[in-house]
């Protein structure tokens, strides 16, 4: 079958290990099912994956693609989550939890076998392309939001890096369940889209806000650490997964943190359950995920480019 793999580890220019070619279809075995695959979309996790992040020589070659919403085998209309080992169900109870990619071969392929437990009906409402965003980028920012910042309907919340895929999710989950959404962008035209899609205002990385927050979406790391912490209302909440500008900021604010309260919390992913309720929610609200472009999956390369270049808003699918 046709694929886009990674063939070799580059950590410094990661495009250098990508191949498109013919892969073994994958085999058989109890508890999972195949699903023939529609739609995937792109997750920076990916090129992480070829910069050997979670992802070993020993393990290639490895298909790449976590997200894929397709056809079972009973010709079933399903999305995949994409976390292996979650529950125990088709890999063993003391297996630790896992993405797609790591362990386990990943979608962008005409076909992928994962744990049968790990598949969720497609609702009508969304089209395969739709459907394929949700597992990784859309649930990550509906966690951040819902579970760990806890926010409700009228609460304020900041999200940095407008044109990601978590952060454009963000923005237009929370604007969706009736929070009052800030972003950031270095980009104007970006700082349009956020507005179009939902928030109140868009802001230059840093500016100074109109009011602080009650929570802040983080994914960009470094570059926006300070102003996030800064932004925050006494007793407020930073939700952070992921630091795209690297790990160590110059100032981690502790005085601040300590002084008010401030929580930090740690997200990655989401649960399968947490992907159920967001699946419902897309549906009953009409809320779409935001499509930078589709590509058929022998163009994958242009799609990894794009993304490796930030010259994206949105998600990349990629069709088979």
């Amino acid at each position: 079958m046709f694929a886009a793999y990674a063939a070799r580890i580059d950590r410094d220019q990661p495009l250098n290990g990508l191949e498109l070619g013919e892969r073994p279809e994958p085999e058989a075995r109890p508890g999972w099912t195949t699903v023939t695959v529609k739609a995937a979309s792109l997750n920076h996790h990916d090129l992480w994956s070829l910069r050997g992040v979670g992802l070993g020589e020993e393990a290639l070659p490895m298909i790449l693609g976590c997200d894929a919403a397709g056809i079972d085998e009973d010709g079933n209309e399903v999305v995949i989550h994409s976390v292996i080992g979650q529950s125990g169900h088709g890999v063993g109870p003391r297996e630790p939890r896992s993405i797609l990619t790591e362990r386990y071969q990943g979608t962008f392929a005409e076909k992928v076998a994962v744990p049968t437990w790990n598949l969720l009906p497609k609702p009508r409402e969304l089209s395969f392309e739709e459907a394929a965003c949700l597992p990784t980028a859309w649930l990550t920012a509906y966690r951040m939001l819902f579970t760990n910042a806890g926010v409700r309907p009228g609460d304020s919340v900041l999200v940095q890096g407008a044109g990601g895929g978590v952060a454009t999710a963000a923005i237009v989950l929370g604007a969706a369940a009736g929070l009052r959404v800030l972003a950031t962008s270095r980009d104007e035209a970006k700082r349009k889209r956020a507005i179009d899609l939902g928030a109140e205002g868009a802001y230059e990385p840093g500016e100074r806000l109109p009011r602080r927050v009650d929570a802040v979406i983080e994914t960009v790391g470094a570059a926006t650490w300070s102003h996030s912490v800064k932004s925050l209302k006494p007793g407020g909440t930073l939700v952070i997964s992921g630091a795209t500008s690297g790990p160590n900021p110059q100032s981690t604010e502790l005085n601040r943190i300590f002084f008010l309260e401030l929580k930090v919390v740690g997200s990655t992913m989401g649960s399968k359950e947490e992907l159920e309720d967001l699946l419902s929610f897309c549906a009953a609200r009409g809320v779409r995920p935001v499509i930078d472009s589709v590509l058929p999956l022998d163009r994958a390369r242009e799609g990894f480019e794009k993304m490796a270049g930030g010259d994206l808003f949105g998600k990349v699918v990629l069709t088979v």
